[in-house]
């Protein structure tokens, strides 16, 4: 008889909880690093999809609703998530060059690296609240 070992499946890294990634044995430091940085552009597209979503004049025919309010929610997180598992935006690839550091080498500090695209916080006067702006450097 004839038996074939079972072989280990392949560990989804999509499916781990984000405080769990971490301390995750079955991924490579690699696929901690991809999946935290898709993680982190799904949070981003979150706030900008709720910010985008959200009425320029309200008026009665507003729903302001607890139920209508969650359901919101809930379709915005779906959206921001599978728009983050697409990839099609990019800065979760952008994100994970910029954690990950080539196997072997260290950093030169006689050398500077400018990044092309840097994240800047910043704050607008118009409607009190801190925003974050993408500035790409050529």
């Amino acid at each position: 008889m004839n038996i074939t070992p079972i072989q280990p499946s392949k560990v989804d890294a999509t499916n781990i909880p984000v405080e769990e990634l971490a301390s995750n044995q079955h991924l490579t430091e690699q696929q901690k690093i991809a999946e935290a940085s898709r993680q982190f552009e799904a949070i981003m597209l979150q706030q900008i999809l709720s910010e985008s979503q959200k009425p320029v004049i309200t008026s009665e025919f507003t729903d302001n609703s607890t139920a209508a309010g969650i359901y919101q929610d809930y379709i915005t997180n779906t959206l921001a998530d599978s728009m983050s598992k697409s990839g099609t935006l990019g800065l979760a690839k952008v994100f994970e060059q910029q954690l990950s550091h080539p196997s072997g080498k260290k950093a030169d500090p006689a050398v500077s690296h400018k990044p092309d695209v840097i994240l800047q916080p910043g704050f607008s006067n118009l409607n009190n609240k801190t925003s974050l702006s993408i500035v790409h450097h050529e």
